[in-house]
């Protein structure tokens, strides 16, 4: 199976003092699992972040630690700098990688605060996926007014109240933590000294002003020059080159222009691929033509994947209850999310193909998201049903215990059919995109979308299997018709959608399949 990692982003209110940052680093690095990726450190902003991976209980550990030396090292009140914040460890994120899901991580982040709360003594709010209230979605709802102002009202203004801790700061004010998705921090300095135009910019660009979805942006004055500074959400929807060129018209517009720019941390790779197309317009640029890619893949086909394979198919044989059909339902959705893409890249680029370009790419986009997505469902299936199986074991001796023992069981029952449903789900969306690329991207991929199709049919089955032998032991029949209801609704949509499939083979590629 694959090694679960998560990635942890936290960020601490110290730019100026590189004793200290190498202390809180040291903390980090020294549990066992742990591998810190980068540190870096800014002055005028001060605050430094820092990014490291590992096991989810060893980057669980690690973050308390951080948060632990920060506290006792940063105090709030001798504390200045350009960018919003407040506390000593200022923000704490963790972000799936691989083998864990957004859920695992919102527990985490859960764990973590409640521990930060208790044991430290500091206030903690939680935000993005992990937000007890839909307004602390938003780190900077969360941040109004910085430090000073959650010190003045805290203890007084419900809604500044702590998701943990006491309702009360000391010098290392409070710590945001939370689950999201991967992040870009990313700043552009522009050509002038004039911070008003930064922020009119900032203002121009992010979403929350009416700019462009998944950016947050603010202007500011660093190191003499007026930056942009902002955090780009999701770069497959709107990617980095796209952002710097709405800064670039923004900023001729107003008379100045772009100096440089910024990474704060790490950036995948394909943000940058995604760029060098662009800018280079290598519009049929592929990744086998990238030195690094190939050499991964040559490693892979030498041994690497068909080990990860290898080991969650013997898991599946093994003589243990998980992982069993809901998590071979989810790979199988998996596969075929991954062959849609195939068909999708093998399109993209061909002149033939002009026409559809644009379509094959937003299916890249969508088939890339889902195959992320059932893969982690993998193990969230597992967990589940081993949550169940958890359940079933709690005493049952008094009346009490009998009771909290039907309803944790019920509970995780309702669970454990919530997994299969949600990949019953993405399997009728990969199904629907497979039909797309059946019926208009590159023909000599064609049974290739086709086998997709007939995985994701075959995913919806199984899963549905699961969703409905969950549903035959629960209690609670108003839940269970609920679920069953939107299974069957999915079964119906996907009826209607596999005879395009099979009509298409007969039209493009004249194969007739009974």
């Amino acid at each position: 199976m694959t090694e679960a990692l998560v990635e942890c982003i936290p960020n601490f209110s110290e730019g100026r003092r590189p004793e200290v940052v190498e202390a809180i680093v040291a903390a980090i690095k020294a549990v066992d699992g742990v591998l810190l990726l980068d540190y870096s450190s800014d002055g005028d902003h001060n605050r430094s972040v820092a990014t490291f991976v590992g096991p989810p209980e060893a980057v669980e550990e690690a973050a308390f630690r951080g948060i632990a030396k920060a506290a006792e090292l940063i105090d709030l009140d001798q504390h200045q700098g350009e960018h919003p914040r407040i506390g000593a460890t200022d923000v704490v994120p963790f972000v799936p990688i691989a083998g864990v899901s957004m859920e695992d991580c919102v527990q985490i982040a859960q764990r973590l605060g409640q521990r930060v709360g208790k044991e430290l003594s500091i206030p903690v709010y939680l935000y993005e996926e992990a937000a007890t209230r839909p307004e602390r979605r938003n780190l900077a709802n969360i941040r109004k007014g910085e430090y000073e102002a959650l010190k003045n009202e805290i203890g007084s203004n419900p809604e500044r109240a702590p998701d943990y801790g006491p309702a009360k700061v000391g010098p290392a004010g409070a710590t945001v933590i939370g689950a999201r998705q991967f992040l870009i921090a990313y700043n552009v300095y522009l050509t002038t000294d004039d911070v008003s135009i930064a922020k009119e910019i900032a203002k121009a660009v992010r979403f929350s002003s009416g700019g462009l979805p998944y950016v947050k942006a603010l202007g500011m004055l660093v190191e003499g020059r007026a930056q942009v500074s902002m955090n780009l959400t999701n770069f497959r929807q709107t990617p980095v080159f796209k952002v710097v060129e709405a800064i670039r018209g923004e900023a001729e517009s107003r008379g100045v222009g772009v100096h440089s720019s910024e990474l704060i941390g790490l950036i995948p790779q394909d943000a940058l691929i995604d760029s060098a197309k662009w800018y280079l317009q290598l519009e049929d640029l592929k990744p086998q033509q990238i030195l690094e890619q190939q050499i991964r893949a040559a490693q892979a086909e030498a041994g690497g994947a068909q080990q990860s394979t290898d080991d969650f198919l013997a898991a599946l044989a093994a003589g243990t209850a998980t992982p069993g059909g809901g998590s071979a339902a989810a790979y199988g959705a998996a596969m075929a999310a991954a062959l849609v893409a195939m068909v999708a890249r093998l399109t993209i680029g061909k002149k033939k193909y002009a026409q559809v370009e644009a379509k094959m790419k937003d299916v890249l986009g969508q088939a890339e998201g889902l195959q992320k997505k059932l893969h982690a469902a993998v193990a969230d299936d597992a967990a589940a049903f081993e949550a169940v199986m958890k359940a079933f074991r709690l005493p049952k001796e008094t009346e009490k215990q009998k009771e909290t023992r039907a309803k944790a069981v019920e509970a995780a029952t309702v669970h454990a059919a919530e997994v299969p449903l949600d990949v019953a789900r993405q399997a009728v969306r990969v199904l629907e995109l497979a039909t797309e690329v059946v019926e208009m991207g590159n023909l000599n991929a064609i049974t290739d979308g086709a086998t997709a199709g007939a995985l994701a049919r075959a995913a919806l089955r199984a899963a549905g299997m699961n969703v409905r032998i969950n549903l035959s032991s629960l209690e609670d029949k108003a839940i269970g018709d609920k679920l069953a209801a939107a299974l069957q609704e999915l079964e119906e949509r996907a009826a209607g959608i596999e005879p395009k499939i099979t009509a298409a083979l007969g039209e493009r590629a004249e194969l007739s399949i009974p």
